[in-house]
């Protein structure tokens, strides 16, 4: 799989030209790999692309995964940024989660990470069935007093096809409680923010200076490229992604041939696609942007399907930009569809 990868990677090396600010090695678990497996991709990009000298080099990781040695090893790979997967605190909220780690390792493969880079990020997941929002007050009190400099706070979806929705099913636990989940994510908004936290995107929180630069690339709609099976990649205009099937990938890529799908974007796509993405980022939607883009036709849309959003309190307008506010934070999504050009 590593030497797939490596090979996709100079298969593709002439789709990017402009200088490359962020690597991100995420989905799945990265930080499994070996040192000379990180080294081998590592060294393939930059002998591939035009890398900045001070690019953001992303590594995702469990708290089961975190030990002094490994940490070396990264730092002497050049990775300069961790993204630490905890989830929670509570040891009952990480067995209904199925994670490997409890709240123990949890804290001091945090403290591990504190005590080594500068730049890190924690996920935490919040409304979790039968949480408290005492639980999640904690979780928040841990990371802060600890100055983590980036958080990121999902709300816990259930998937199908997963333990967590049979056990609902099944009457075993609660199911999700959306009251609980927007007081947690109001909660986190208000208490985040008065402690120096920019909520720069909905699920994003930095101090200054520690916003993802893999997140705003793409919450900007800006080029990117990604390697391995399921990987996805946009360069304006097209979306492509690589089959996800392990086997497959690696035969066609073996045969020098790139196993890709492939999206051109209609003007209404994209035209969803900057809503979306501007009423979930703090900067909003830039009006002047979708005009540049698209034309005074989707201007004028837009003008009159937020009025009565705008009357209501949801949306507001500055300087020709519309953000979503803040009582209204927590159904954003919903609020963007409803702004969507359907037909």
């Amino acid at each position: 799989m590593i030497n797939s990868i490596v090979k996709e990677i100079g298969l593709r090396k002439n789709e990017i030209k402009t200088k490359i600010e962020s690597i991100y090695f995420g989905g799945g678990t990265p930080s499994l790999l070996c040192k000379e497996d990180i080294n081998l991709i590592l060294s393939k990009i930059y002998n591939s692309f035009n890398i900045s000298i001070d690019a953001e080099c992303t590594l995702e990781c469990n708290p089961e995964n975190v030990n002094s040695n490994i940490i070396n090893d990264w730092k002497n790979l050049g990775i300069n940024r961790i993204s630490l997967g905890i989830q929670s605190f509570n040891d009952k909220s990480l067995q209904l989660m199925n994670r490997s780690h409890d709240s123990s390792k949890a804290f001091s493969s945090l403290q591990l990470l504190k005590n080594n880079f500068k730049n890190f990020s924690v996920d935490l997941i919040y409304g979790i069935p039968h949480s408290k929002l005492d639980d999640w007050k904690q979780a928040l009190k841990i990371v802060t007093d600890l100055e983590v400099p980036h958080i990121s706070a999902y709300v816990l979806t259930v998937e199908p096809k997963t333990a967590l929705i049979k056990m609902i099913e099944k009457n075993q636990i609660k199911g999700v409680d959306e009251k609980n989940q927007r007081d947690q994510h109001m909660f986190a908004y208000e208490f985040l923010t008065k402690n120096g936290y920019e909520n720069y995107e909905f699920s994003s929180f930095s101090k200054p200076g520690f916003q993802c630069k893999n997140n705003v690339t793409y919450w900007t709609r800006n080029q990117y490229i990604g390697f391995g099976p399921s990987a996805h990649s946009f360069n304006g205009t097209e979306r492509k992604w690589n089959v996800s099937n392990n086997s497959i990938y690696m035969k066609k890529i073996n045969a020098n041939i790139l196993p890709l799908e492939s999206e051109t974007l209609t003007q209404n796509n994209i035209f969803n696609e900057m809503i979306m993405v501007g009423l979930r980022r703090s900067s909003g939607i830039k009006m002047s942007e979708i005009e540049s883009t698209l034309g005074v036709s989707y201007i004028n849309y837009l003008n009159q399907e937020i009025k009565p959003k705008l009357e209501a309190g949801i949306l507001f307008k500055k300087h020709n930009r519309i953000t979503v506010k803040k009582n209204f934070k927590f159904v954003t999504d919903g609020i963007a569809s409803e702004l969507f050009i359907t037909s």
